[in-house]
């Protein structure tokens, strides 16, 4: 049934009309959710948002009234396909996110399927508790999509996977009646299988098959070995056997069953899960190098006689692509050479001692063996960065340049331990075969390997051999009686390999047990069993072109703008929640909808791009809504693994979309802010008494579309331009110069925060700096941020000539505000003509944040802290978002310190909500708040009346009045307060 029949509409409106949540079948939602962290893409009928269980029994109505299905989805980070569908789709991660009731003493929660793995742990700790099993995508994953796929993680070789852990569903039927699964005793069952219902029935047919000695022998024979704990292929049956009902001692728990069911058979709607008590609190990692996988394999056996709590294996491939990432190249620093692999092994301990004396006999060991080449071990502080590298793995893969890929397809399989290095050689002879050297990602201590080809899926030939690498692949697991799905489940990519992993007889039990729960197919058709070919609907057209679109902005090192939108693989890092820290996604923290993250609007790019047929392949209402509330802070810059650069996509969009429907007035005034100012600036008084007078200010902010909540930004009385000139030779100098260096004066510096400027005019001067001002153009940004790209172009192609030819490393550009100055780093090279890129390049090497080039400095002895004050103080620093994604705000954290006792604390906070304009405008200005409302303001609010407030961004500092009435300090205020004289 497709949403585009005449007939289909009127029912889909009435069925929205009768949900307490909502229903939307526009185009534009419907691709956000035709796609998943899988290579597959099919266009939903519509996509539900339910607020009851009511709601959920009037779309399993609706569902099976009118042949169509439904599709359970929480983060959407299914690798295998679990998400896509024609039917619709039912997303519980908005509003089913309640942590329902806590049990310390016994040592369960019972919770909402769209509650955070993380944040549930986050909620838990403080009662000495968690929930064991953590995956890479733990900071967004959801407990329904964990207890769906059967996730395990890296610390499932201790804790085991989320089946041990479920206690009990509550769930809802294929014929719309709740039904309770847990623990029940051979009487209850007894009830159960007399109960005249669909609930009932399924009892008695999960009795029927397994009470025959003939299946119970089939199951024993084909399943995956019993040694395997992760093992997701097809249904868990074998699971069931272990009641007393059949072959062994527990109470019989449908759990069991539905744990790992992709939402094929009943539709959960709470989760009881059991926990396990805080680990030891101190982790180290062993970090062992080696120069085959197959050592690594092979050391990994010696690795799980040790008390490890998690082995974990990257290769090369996946080391490389950390290089090329801003954020997780930071983290190498334990590589030693250039491994073929590496195996972390964590240890616990309840001291530092305890931990390390565990780290050393394993490398004692290694040794011994010969096994590996470099054994560094991380301790604590740096635990959580050496992991974040490895969990960033799968978006990485991403960065492998040009449309081959890493694909998942044969990466879950998993092995007994002891098969775990020959199965990986016969798995590298057969990739041999496809002239394919696998990318290797491992859960090793569990005898799971996360194998991948590369490969072109826009390939015909690719496609066919996506497929013929599968089935290879499958042959092999099974050759050594393994598991095809170790963790992510079978879904669309592994579903047609079933009947030969587990026999046709456990196949067709499987089809018997499916349509028996669901017979009429409503729920999540086409998973696990009758599924269509597994190369078959995938994101790209076998053998279509990619267009090529002309832009602005150079996007030629990735291949074009599409294919920088084409590196999202939808791993979802874009919608971890305020409490994972970080700044992407702000707008996504803010909402919680899918539209508002990097992944909604890259996905969105890559369809309209892609199946465009207008003349202006830009020119869709649909790119613009899903770009309507980025922020354009560049967190995604840094923090997507795929390194996928949404501001400047907006920032070409704009521009593009603009060519064809004109530019709103309020952007062209946001974009000459400059010139606008620079008008103001002859007559300040009377231009600030129009700006703040409540009857003209309120009428330019009706006029431009500004917020009436907001205030707009005051123009000094002077310029600090004109300042420089009049007063810079007679401020007070140090006895002797250090170096020289150029002063970018900034469009907001030089107009509207000059006090802060002659502060740090002074402040270099008076620690031996020559300040040099030269005349120049603007940076630029507001132009960038409104897509008026050939006014950015045209002031970014001025300031490379200029400074070019006067920067260098002994005599650098410093600048203020961070994003301004830090466009000659990013945007820069990217907007300018190619003559002048190298130019570009050359700059961004010799372009500096004040606050990186003090701290710089203090570190080569330049600057001391005896010249700065004694006294105490409290410091609270928020960084700006620029800085984070581009620079770092370990750099401000140092020059605050410059004062020996002020006590400097960073705000956990991403992004104000203020960006640039963004928070001034109408529309926007209750999303600013939200987004304000995440971390910065309650720090803020929760900071005594002493406690300085710091943070180097001008639009911070306003958002930071506004939303709590305290005024912020950019750093150099604070430090030119604290000299002594």
């Amino acid at each position: 049934m497709s949403s585009d029949q005449p007939n289909l509409l009127p029912l889909l409106q009435k069925l929205s009309s009768q949900l307490e949540g909502s229903l939307q079948f526009d185009t534009l939602t419907k691709t956000l959710y035709a796609t998943d962290a899988s290579v597959y893409r099919e266009m939903p009928l519509a996509v539900a948002f339910p607020k009851t269980e009511a709601d959920i029994q009037k779309l399993i109505r609706f569902a099976s009234e009118n042949g169509t299905s439904l599709i359970p989805r929480t983060a959407g980070t299914s690798l295998a396909g679990q998400c896509v569908g024609n039917g619709i789709v039912v997303d519980v991660a908005k509003n089913f996110t309640e942590i329902i009731e806590l049990n310390v003493e016994e040592r369960w929660v019972r919770v909402q399927p769209g509650v955070v793995r993380d944040e549930l742990n986050r909620f838990l700790k403080p009662h000495g508790l968690f929930f064991s099993p953590i995956t890479s995508t733990a900071n967004r994953a959801m407990i329904g999509g964990m207890v769906g796929n059967n996730s395990s993680g890296t610390t499932s070789i201790v804790y085991g996977v989320t089946r041990d852990k479920v206690i009990s569903l509550n769930t809802i039927l294929s014929d719309g009646n709740p039904a309770v699964f847990e623990e029940i005793s051979q009487d209850d069952f007894d009830r159960k299988c007399g109960l005249r219902t669909l609930e009932g029935k399924i009892y008695r047919q999960i009795f029927d098959e397994l009470n025959n000695p003939e299946t119970r022998e089939e199951i024993h024979a084909q399943f995956p070995k019993k040694s395997i704990h992760r093992r997701n292929t097809g249904y868990a049956v074998d699971e069931l056997l272990k009641s007393e009902l059949f072959e062994g001692k527990e109470n019989f728990n449908f759990c069991k069953l539905l744990t790992g069911s992709e939402g094929t058979l009943a539709f959960t709607t709470e989760i009881k899960i059991s926990l396990d008590p805080l680990p030891d609190p101190i982790e180290i990692v062993v970090a062992a190098h080696f120069e085959t996988i197959h050592q690594s394999m092979v050391a990994s056996q010696t690795a799980m006689k040790h008390p490890a709590t998690a082995v974990e294996l990257m290769d090369k491939i996946i080391l490389d692509c950390t290089k090329e990432s801003i954020e997780y190249s930071k983290n190498r620093y334990f590589v030693e050479g250039d491994p073929e692999a590496i195996l972390m092994v964590e240890f616990r301990g309840k001291t530092l001692e305890e931990a390390m004396a565990k780290g050393h006999a394993l490398v004692e060991d290694f040794k011994k063996n010969n096994l590996g080449y470099a054994y560094p071990i991380i301790e604590p502080a740096m635990v959580s960065a050496a992991w974040a590298l490895r969990s960033a793995g799968l978006g990485l893969l991403a960065n492998i340049p040009g449309d081959p890929k890493a694909v998942a397809c044969i990466e879950d399989t998993a092995v007994d331990i002891e098969d775990l290095a020959d199965y990986i050689d016969e798995v590298d002879e057969m990739m041999k075969g496809f002239n394919q050297k696998p990318v290797h990602y491992a859960h090793a201590g569990a005898g799971e390997i996360h194998l991948r080809p590369i490969l072109d899926l826009k390939k015909s030939k690719d496609v066919e051999e996506f497929y013929q690498i599968s089935k290879a692949s499958a042959e092999l697991v099974k050759k050594y009686q393994g598991s095809l799905s170790g963790e992510h489940g079978d879904g669309r990519v592994r579903a047609a390999f079933i009947p030969m992993m587990v026999g046709e007889k456990n196949y067709e039990l499987f089809r018997r047990v499916k349509f028996t729960w669901d017979p009429n197919n409503i729920f999540n058709p086409g998973k696990i069993v009758d599924a269509a070919p597994m190369n078959k609907f995938l994101r790209y057209e076998p053998d279509q072109e990619t267009p090529e679109h002309k832009t602005m902005m150079d996007f030629s090192q990735v291949g074009g703008i599409l294919r920088l939108a084409e590196k999202c693989n939808g791993s979802g890092d874009c919608r971890k929640l305020p409490g994972s820290g970080g700044t992407m996604c702000p707008s996504f923290m803010a909402t919680r909808n899918e539209r508002d993250t990097t992944r909604g609007r890259a996905n969105t790019l890559r369809e309209f791009l892609t199946m465009d047929k207008k003349e202006n392949a830009f020119d869709h209402p649909e790119i613009k809504e899903a770009m309507d509330l980025c922020l354009s802070c560049k967190g995604c810059t840094a923090e997507c693994p795929s390194n996928v650069d949404m501001a400047t996509l907006k920032a070409e969009f704009l521009y593009q979309y603009q060519k064809t429907n004109g530019t709103p007035l309020r952007s062209k005034a946001f974009a000459h802010i400059n010139e606008l100012n620079e008008l103001g600036a002859m007559v300040p008084g009377i231009a600030n008494f129009f700006l703040s007078n409540s009857v003209t200010g309120g009428l330019m902010k009706y006029l431009l579309g500004v917020s009436p909540n907001r205030n707009l930004p005051a123009i000094s009385s002077q310029s600090l331009r004109k300042w420089y000139k009049k007063n810079y030779s007679t401020l007070p100098a140090a006895s002797k110069t250090i170096k020289a260096v150029y002063f970018f004066l900034d469009e907001f510096t030089n107009h509207n925060d000059t006090q802060i400027g002659i502060k740090a005019i002074s402040l270099l001067k008076k620690l031996g700096y020559e300040v040099r001002i030269v005349d120049h153009e603007e940076s630029g940004r507001s132009a960038l941020s409104k897509g008026l790209l050939s006014k950015a172009k045209k002031h970014a192609e001025a300031n490379v000539r200029i400074f070019n030819k006067l920067i260098d490393g002994n005599t650098p550009l410093i600048g203020l505000e961070p994003s301004a100055i830090l466009s000659f780093r990013d945007e820069y090279p990217r907007i300018v003509n190619k003559d002048l890129v190298d130019a570009a390049k050359k700059l961004k090497f010799h372009v500096k944040l004040i606050d990186e080039f003090l701290a710089q400095e203090t570190a080569a002895g330049n600057i001391k802290s005896d010249s700065f004050t004694t006294k105490s103080q409290k410091v609270k620093l928020h960084g700006h978002c620029h800085q984070k994604a581009l620079s770092s705000i370990v750099w401000t954290q140092k020059i605050l310190s410059l004062p020996k006792n002020y006590s400097v604390e960073t705000i956990p906070s991403g992004c104000c909500g203020m960006a640039g304009s963004f928070g001034y405008e109408a529309e926007h200005f209750e999303v600013s708040q939200q987004v304000g409302e995440l971390v910065l303001f309650p720090a803020v609010r929760k900071a005594d009346s002493e406690t300085i407030i710091a943070a180097p961004g001008t639009s911070c500092r306003h958002q930071i009045a506004d939303g709590t009435g305290r005024k912020a300090k950019h750093p150099v205020e604070i430090l030119w307060d604290s000299l002594v004289n």
